[in-house]
């Protein structure tokens, strides 16, 4: 038999409210009354229902989180700072892989709102008219982490793509590089792709270095197409002497293929990317990159959505947190 609010209370001698303001760790119940409404609770094995709890109060204390991809280490940092700040808040977190496909994000996204979380956090590709419109159906906060839409009017938390590959290609610059190739994510994502080629060409422009189509290759993101990317740079009849990554994953592809063919890195052919994932100190040799503060931005999402679904007053609904640029081995001069 299910066990009731109304058997704990009658195990404990008191009222179902008592019980009920023990549960819900309201301050008003004496030492004494709440030892004994916990001791009933553990003989009995009494778990409060959650359903019922949320039907009662309007809120689940749920908050969706829409991850792009699981088994990405990137991401699952960004999880990690979401679960740390949802249970200082006493928040449950309800985790969906997307797999970076548009209509799963859809899908995923209504599913949540179905189950009536309190709150949305959305880690994905390009924020579309679709994704605005099922935004639009929902009735709790939304958050964009670790991306952000066009028009900035939902609340987000990310790093400043552009800036990052900016920064990335101009260390190269700085080392006396001018035949910088890029293996870039799909131009259809925003921060990742889009926003890292924008900062790419901006860098060649602001140093003078004429922009070359066939110095760049899109990838999606996985070490194969990193590469695959490299192994067209080695192939043509004038080699890059550096290559800027969108992602850690592509660049230690790259690194292998250049290692593979029988060159070397940094001495022939210079490798920096943008993420800074534990991979990138796995790697031999370690890997240059600019580091997202991805705990930082799971955490600080989180945050900020508490204090939308709380109704908190926030200043600052578009939060851009600051990059640096982490030197290992993959970067030598000419």
């Amino acid at each position: 038999m299910t066990v009731t609010i109304y058997d704990v209370a009658r195990e404990a001698g008191v009222s179902m409210a008592t019980v009920s303001r023990v549960v819900n760790n309201n301050p008003n119940v004496k030492p004494a009354t709440r030892k004994k409404v916990f001791e009933a609770i553990e003989r009995l094995g009494y778990r409060p229902n959650a359903v019922a709890r949320g039907l009662a109060s309007k809120k689940t204390t749920t908050v969706g989180v829409v991850i792009p991809d699981i088994s990405n280490a990137i991401f699952a940092e960004v999880a990690r700072g979401i679960e740390d700040i949802a249970n200082m808040y006493h928040y449950n977190i309800i985790l969906c892989n997307a797999d970076k496909k548009k209509d799963k994000e859809i899908r995923v996204i209504n599913t949540l709102l179905e189950k009536q979380v309190d709150g949305l956090l959305f880690m994905g590709g390009a924020v579309t008219e679709e994704h605005l419109q099922a935004f639009r159906t929902a009735n709790v906060p939304i958050v964009l982490c670790a991306t952000s839409d066009d028009t900035n009017h939902i609340p987000s938390v990310d790093i400043d793509h552009e800036a990052a590959a900016y920064d990335a290609v101009m260390q190269l610059i700085g080392q006396g590089h001018k035949r910088i190739a890029m293996i870039s994510g799909t131009l259809q994502d925003p921060s990742n792709g889009y926003a890292r080629f924008q900062g790419y060409k901006r860098a060649l422009e602001v140093a003078g270095i004429t922009y070359d189509d066939a110095l760049v290759r899109i990838g999606n993101y996985r070490y194969e197409s990193g590469a695959e990317a490299m192994k067209y740079f080695i192939d043509q009849s004038v080699r890059p002497t550096a290559v800027f990554s969108a992602t850690d994953e592509m660049a230690i592809g790259a690194i292998h293929c250049i290692q593979d063919s029988g060159l070397q890195v940094p001495s022939d052919i210079s490798v920096i990317s943008v993420d800074n994932s534990r991979m990138a100190s796995m790697v031999r040799p370690q890997l240059t990159a600019v580091a997202q503060p991805m705990y930082d931005i799971g955490a600080v999402s989180m945050r900020l959505l508490t204090k939308l679904m709380k109704k908190e007053n926030v200043e600052q609904s578009r939060v851009v947190l600051p990059h640096e640029i982490v030197v290992r081995q993959s970067v030598g001069g000419i």
